[in-house]
């Protein structure tokens, strides 16, 4: 096993961790790969491995997806991967690797200051579009979810960073876990798939990432199972401020290295 392989199944092992947990995690996996590498070309290496973790949330958590949600998102990230495709044809890897950074700290700052808000609002158990009693929030609104998706089009392109803009959006309409986690890994299969033709044609994919995506795959459904086991057992909140701190940690690396 070469070292970066050896650096990548650590990573593997955190995405899968991530995704049937909390999403947040994954950006110290993106941090990790942009630090070990040039930085255009670690977005498209970690992607491989993302998909991979995605289809192990999807076949551990994907039953409990919210499709009436995901259909309001879809048709404005197309824009967002465009726009992140432009980007990364004209900045350099240092830009870019602290751009990556800045990103990770303004979306560190915004989860915690929604995270406080979070444990003071009941979360919404059924497929209502509204919570009971109430009108339309601003999270309800259709401008809300085409700006959103756009974000999270261009984070993820240029940063695999739209974890954190889509928990901004779920955790304002009062997503419940399950769903939460359900929905999230649909969702980011079909954006990360997306994305494999932007990269190729940037000439940042090749065959190279998906056979290290494949020799991480073990690891990637290990912590996959790890995430689900700890995410039954343990408080949500306590698994945010762990990741939230281990994001700044890496954003701030990211941006000062």
């Amino acid at each position: 096993m070469t070292p970066l392989t050896a650096v990548f199944a650590v990573i593997g092992l955190i995405i899968g961790f991530s995704k049937t947990s909390v999403g947040g995690l994954a950006a110290i996996a993106v941090a990790i790969a942009a630090l070990a590498m040039p930085a255009k070309e670690s977005t498209a290496a970690i992607l491989a491995v993302l998909i991979a973790g995605d289809l192990v949330a999807v076949r551990l958590f994907g039953r409990h997806v919210d499709w009436s949600l995901l259909r309001s998102l879809i048709p404005a990230v197309v824009p967002g991967l465009v726009l992140g495709t432009l980007f990364l044809a004209v900045v350099s890897d240092e830009v870019l690797r602290r751009s990556i950074g800045v990103m990770l700290l303004v979306l560190v700052g915004l989860q915690l200051w929604l995270g406080r808000r979070r444990r003071t609002r009941p979360p919404r158990t059924g497929s209502e579009p509204e919570a009971e009693g109430g009108g339309p929030s601003r999270a309800d609104h259709p401008l809300t979810s085409w700006i959103t998706g756009t974000a999270a089009g261009f984070t993820t392109m240029t940063a695999n960073a739209a974890g954190a803009v889509m928990t901004l959006l779920f955790v304002a309409k009062g997503v419940e876990k399950a769903r939460f986690i359900g929905s999230f890994a649909w969702f980011f299969l079909g954006v990360n798939l997306a994305k494999v033709p932007f990269s190729v044609g940037l000439g940042l994919m090749s065959w190279i990432d998906v056979w290290r995506a494949v020799l991480v795959f073990p690891v990637v459904v290990l912590g996959g199972f790890a995430g689900r086991a700890l995410v039954r057992r343990m408080a949500q909140h306590q698994f945010e401020i762990a990741v939230l701190l281990g994001s700044a940690v890496a954003a701030v690396a990211l941006v000062v290295g």
